[in-house]
């Protein structure tokens, strides 16, 4: 009889912790694979985007931006659209801005991100854009294309000022949406001006070159 009591309790115990442990367990794994995909249970200090993310940008002050390949040149964009994970959910909203340098590189000039901005909040960002090259310009009708709708950097202003001989593109740091017409009747002075030409739509699109843990 007393074994058979011992037995018994043994096997309620046995039913009682396999009873208990069962659901806890199918609980937790349950969790764990709706966790990615549950939208209140992801917050932004959880969410990484991986290194060669391509983020698209613009820029708002102007067509182009024109600098020396020589120059460094503190520059704002804009995130140009949403960057979304697989299901959808915004992870950096367009309108956010990103803000950096335009810095000399091989042959041309390149755009190095240094701060994200998002809703207001502030963190730093490892990512850059394509090198753009140089380009030589050597008559008057060329610096005239290329001044239209641009923003010049100051070396570059130096520089096509010394080309031309027009002393206003020589002394403004940066001329927003200047025509052909400001040259007037400028004479070519030096025989050449190395500058970078930058198409911001799709020359300075950023990628990132480590991930970005967003918060």
């Amino acid at each position: 009889m007393a074994n058979w009591k011992s037995g018994t309790a043994a096997l309620m115990a046995l039913a009682i912790t396999t009873g208990i442990s069962a659901p806890i367990f199918t609980t937790q794994s349950a969790s764990a694979q709706l966790f990615p995909t549950s939208p209140r249970s992801t917050t932004p200090s959880q969410i990484t985007i991986p290194s060669g993310t391509t983020i698209p940008v613009r820029y708002d002050k102007a067509e182009k931006i024109v600098v020396s390949p020589k120059e460094t040149m503190a520059v704002t964009l804009t995130v140009a659209s949403n960057i979304v994970n697989r299901s959808g959910t915004i992870l950096i909203p367009a309108g956010s801005t990103v803000e950096g340098e335009l810095q000399p590189a091989t042959n041309g000039s390149q755009f190095i991100a240094r701060t994200l901005i998002t809703n207001n909040r502030r963190q730093s960002i490892d990512a850059s854009s394509q090198v753009i090259s140089q380009t030589s310009v050597n008559s008057r009708s060329k610096v005239g294309n290329i001044l239209k709708g641009a923003a010049i950097g100051a070396a570059a202003s130096a520089a096509l000022g010394a080309l031309t001989g027009d002393r206003a593109i020589a002394t403004e740091e940066i001329l927003l949406g200047t025509g052909a017409g400001a040259l007037g009747g400028a004479l070519l002075r030096n025989r050449k001006a190395d500058v970078v030409v930058i198409e911001p739509d799709t020359d300075l699109a950023i990628t990132l070159n480590s991930n970005l843990a967003l918060r």
